[in-house]
């Protein structure tokens, strides 16, 4: 009886629960579903509420933390360089799926006879986004401007200065470091409350998304969303599993340990709601804090790998419905610029559309009116991208971790195994040498 009621009140049950409900929800009610969209936005909004200082607490403690300021330099590049390479497999698993199963093939689509009503909203980021422009934003009008809009990318430029400056005040920044710290626990204290919500939240936005779209109004394109679910399944359980077992621990027990995680990111459609979360589960796997505080943020920005599997596979779908027959020098350009677009739509709304609709922009080998095949089955996409993209970054700073020796593993195969660790890695804990590095990737 005791289990069963721990199970009962475990949030994992809970979002299951609320994820079925508001299918059913959403199937046999849908105009009261659809009045139900607020619940999901809600969740979303008081989650994004947090990121910012979350991240902030987490970077800046981590940076003032390290004793080896000179290792982060070579943590940064071998992220990138890390994202780089699952971004290239991704784009090319996208492409091969889609020539693979043809999900477009017979459509006969006649592009001029396309409605693009509707693709204005999108269109419209899409001309806004460039790489100068991307840079541009990462840099806040004002320092206190970086907290406005929630966003990653300036919040993180902001607290990797702040990390630096109190580092190099040594002990007449230790005051303001104590705050930090204990400013990190109240803000991870607020966020366990708020996720209390996450049920809500996820039945509000299955149940919307089922009420407006129905789950028969996938029709003919359900080959496509289809297509796109194995590539994305391919993407985590071959490459993503590979780099798993190639240091040492089971990524099928990674994803088992996040599973509240993945729920919750099935029911909102986005990675933003668990970032907090995720921030703080991976330091229970005895990964530093000053590591994950740069790995998983910036990877919310530069290693959308759902994002990119999606532009690949989508832009050639539209080509084959339109039977468009693009050449190799053609689709080398698109996959080129496709890794730029899959990086600079980033905290954008709808960012995988968006990303789409700067790419057709600028290549005007696949018309841009296509796009009016895929807004009707974007947001059933989505959670294959939201949850593809989560995957790829939670192995990700693992993986960094390990490299930099950077993660107590006796800690992360005991955690992942169920298990109480018996050394524990304090989430205070934000020293990291980095002298040492285990393994190259």
């Amino acid at each position: 009886m005791g289990d069963a009621m721990k199970v009962v009140k475990s949030l994992y049950f809970q979002i299951i629960c609320a994820v079925l409900l508001g299918v059913v929800v959403g199937h046999f009610w849908s105009q009261q579903a659809i009045a139900l969209k607020p619940l999901g936005d809600a969740f979303i909004k008081l989650i994004k509420m947090m990121i910012a200082p979350v991240v902030f607490c987490t970077i800046v403690t981590g940076i003032a933390g390290m004793s080896d300021k000179r290792s982060l330099g070579r943590l940064l590049s071998k992220t990138m360089l890390l994202f780089l390479a699952l971004t290239v497999i991704s784009l090319i698993i996208g492409l091969m799926s889609v020539y693979l199963f043809k999900p477009g093939a017979g459509m006969n689509i006649d592009p001029t006879q396309l409605s693009t009503q509707g693709l204005s909203q999108y269109t419209d980021s899409a001309a806004k986004l460039s790489v100068v422009d991307f840079f541009m934003h990462i840099i806040p009008d004002t320092f206190i401007g970086a907290f406005n809009k929630g966003e990653v990318l300036p919040v993180l430029f902001i607290a990797v200065l702040c990390g630096f400056a109190l580092s190099s005040l040594g002990e007449r920044g230790k005051p303001v470091l104590e705050v930090l710290e204990s400013a990190s626990h109240m803000v991870f204290k607020i966020f366990s409350y708020l996720m209390r919500f996450a049920p809500i939240g996820a039945f509000g936005a299955l149940a919307f998304t089922v009420g407006q779209y129905g789950i028969t109004s996938l029709g003919s394109l359900a080959k496509l969303i289809m297509t796109l679910y194995i590539a994305c399944a391919f993407f985590v359980f071959v490459v993503l599993g590979s780099i798993c077992r190639a240091h040492g621990f089971s990524l099928w027990k990674l994803l088992r340990y996040l599973r509240e995680e993945f729920l919750v990111v099935l029911g909102t459609s986005s990675t933003e709601p668990v970032m907090p979360r995720m921030l703080e589960k991976l330091q229970a796997l005895g990964c530093k804090k000053g590591v994950v505080g740069l790995v998983l943020p910036t990877g919310y920005s530069f290693n959308l790998d759902g994002t990119a599997i999606y532009l690949s596979l989508a832009a050639i779908f539209i080509a084959q419905a339109c039977n468009i027959d693009l050449t190799l020098t053609q689709v080398i350009t698109m996959l080129a610029i496709m890794l730029l677009s899959s990086k600079g739509a980033a905290g954008v709304t709808g960012s995988g559309f968006v990303a789409l609709a700067s790419t057709l922009t600028v290549i005007h080998d696949i018309p841009l009116a296509g796009l009016a095949l895929l807004i009707g089955i974007d947001r059933f996409m989505s959670e294959a991208r939201a949850l593809t993209s989560l995957a790829s970054n939670a192995v990700a700073t693992v993986v960094i971790s390990l490299s930099e020796n950077a993660c107590d593993r006796k800690v992360l195969l005991q955690t992942l195994d169920g298990k109480p660790a018996q050394t524990q890695t304090p989430a205070t804990d934000s020293s990291w040498d980095g002298t040492k590095v285990a393994k190259h990737i």
